[in-house]
This record gives C-alpha cells, sequence and structure tokens, in this order.
C-alpha cells in the first residue's frame, strides 16, 4: 500500500524521479485530437461536471460587480487560468479510466478523493489558490496605482477609459504582462503535475520538479501548450463562461494525454515500491 505524503512519495523512499522524452508540435496537438475524442465519448457527462466552473466563476463576476470592483472582472476571468488545474483532476481520473477500459461514468471522476496522493494534491492546490489570490492582489495594487482608490463609476465607462487614455493602455501592457508571468508560473509548476499524482504517488515535490523539468526540455511544444490553454479559456469565457463547460472538459482530457507523451513509464521496481 502507498504511504500518505505531502512532499515525498514516503520516508526514507529511493524512487527516482519520472522520466521527461522530448515532444514537438505535432504531439501537442495529438494530445488535443486525442482530449476531444475522449470528450466526445460522453460528452453531456462531462458538461454537467464542469457546469460547476462556470457558475462558480459568474457568481464571482456578479459579486465583483456588484461591490465596487468593476476593475477586478477581467483579472477575475483571466485568473480562471491559474486554477484550471484544479477544476480538471476529475477529468484527469476519466482519461486515466477510459485508458484503461474502465468505468468511465460521471461519478467515477470523484473517486480521485480515494487516491493515495491526495494530500500532495491538496498542496499543490493549495499553492494555486494562493497564486490566485496573489494575482487578485497584484491587479488591484496596479488599478491603485494608476487610477488611485476610486473604483470605476460604471463598466462601459471604465472600459472607454482602458482603450482611450494613456494610463488604461498602461493597465492593459502592465496587466497582461503580469498576468502572463503568473500564467508561466503556473504552467512550469503544474503542466503534468495532477495527472502525475493520480498515476503515481510520488509527492508533490516531485510532481511540481517533474512539471519544471517537462517545460525545460520542451519549451517550444509547452508554450505552445499554454498558448492553446489561455485562447481555449478565453473563447469558452467570452459567451458569459457557458463555454467553459466545453472547452475546460477537451482542455482537461487533452492534458492527460500531453502527460502521457511527456513522462516516462514508471520503472518496474518503483512500481514494485508503490506496491508496497
Amino acid at each position: 500500500m502507498a504511504n500518505f505524503h505531502v512532499y515525498a512519495a514516503g520516508t526514507g523512499s529511493t524512487i527516482q524521479d519520472p522520466a521527461i522524452r522530448r515532444i514537438g508540435i505535432s504531439d501537442v496537438f495529438d494530445a488535443l485530437n486525442r482530449g476531444i475524442e475522449d470528450f466526445w465519448d460522453k460528452p453531456s457527462h462531462y458538461v454537467f461536471l464542469c457546469l460547476i466552473y462556470p457558475i462558480v466563476g459568474g457568481f464571482l463576476i456578479s459579486w465583483t460587480s456588484g461591490g465596487d470592483a468593476l476593475q477586478l472582472i477581467y483579472p477575475l476571468m483571466t485568473g480562471f487560468a491559474l486554477l484550471g488545474p484544479i477544476a480538471a483532476i476529475g477529468l484527469y481520473e476519466i482519461s486515466r479510466r477510459r485508458e484503461q477500459n474502465l468505468d468511465t461514468s460521471w461519478r467515477r471522476a470523484f473517486d480521485v478523493r480515494k487516491s493515495p496522493a491526495m494530500p500532495a494534491i491538496v498542496v499543490i492546490g493549495i499553492m494555486l489558490v494562493v497564486l490566485f489570490a496573489v494575482w487578485m492582489m497584484t491587479a488591484q495594487a496596479l488599478y491603485t496605482h494608476l487610477y488611485g482608490n476610486t473604483a470605476p463609476a460604471s463598466f462601459m465607462g471604465f472600459v472607454e477609459d482602458v482603450l482611450t487614455t494613456q494610463r488604461g493602455w498602461a493597465l492593459i501592457i502592465l496587466g497582461n504582462g503580469l498576468g502572463l508571468i503568473f500564467a508561466l508560473i503556473v504552467l512550469s509548476t503544474t503542466v503534468v503535475a495532477f495527472p502525475l499524482l493520480l498515476d503515481r504517488d510520488v509527492g508533490a515535490y516531485a510532481a511540481i520538479t517533474t512539471s519544471a523539468r517537462a517545460m525545460m526540455m520542451n519549451p517550444g511544444p509547452m508554450l505552445l501548450w499554454g498558448v492553446i490553454v489561455a485562447a481555449g479559456l478565453v473563447i469558452g469565457a467570452i459567451p458569459l463562461l457557458v463555454g467553459l463547460a466545453v472547452v475546460l472538459p477537451v482542455l482537461g482530457h487533452s492534458t492527460w494525454h500531453l502527460y502521457r507523451k511527456l513522462v516516462g513509464p514508471m520503472p518496474e521496481a518503483n512500481r514494485t515500491r508503490q506496491r508496497m
């Protein structure tokens, strides 16, 4: 039985770090196509599961709009990309089960709670929530620096000011630049972290460093994947976030297949240790 852990795979463990493969641009698109196939297998199940994502997003945006914080609507919507890996955990599990010809009913997405790596999953999830909170505070600090402590009087008035004034363009350029930094941090630390933890009991530290090594060994394909994820989330968010109910499962399933391409199989010695 695998040891419960947070940082490592167990006290005194000598499990080797997962091997990273080099992939190409074609592998990224192949993973995306496989993700679409997984989605079309039972799309109604996945849409049902992922409706919670736009519902929560819509609630937060409504709360922001009514709380004199209109300036945070855009950072809130773009910041969802930072939480995407958490929202897709159940989808990784569905893809894993489909790969092994196991039951893939929507209820199986919640089987992740039984994973021996759940403590590590929770730790990385908390890390992403903290990054999201820091991003929102950074966005607010930038707005305050450029506009002062006064909230926008109206949404359309704020949009007009942003698009037609020097401080507005400064907000656009600096805000998107800072957002890109946060997105790269999340991509570099979690691109394969959650799928790896569902597949192997390696610990949070190994999951994060494996994602970082995958990014360093495949910068071009990984940056392309980041662009695909960002573009997909933006497109899904445009129709009042409803499109995320389709975009999120496709990206989630595709991430699982990207993980399979990036991370080599577990050595037999490691399999034996994990069964202990």
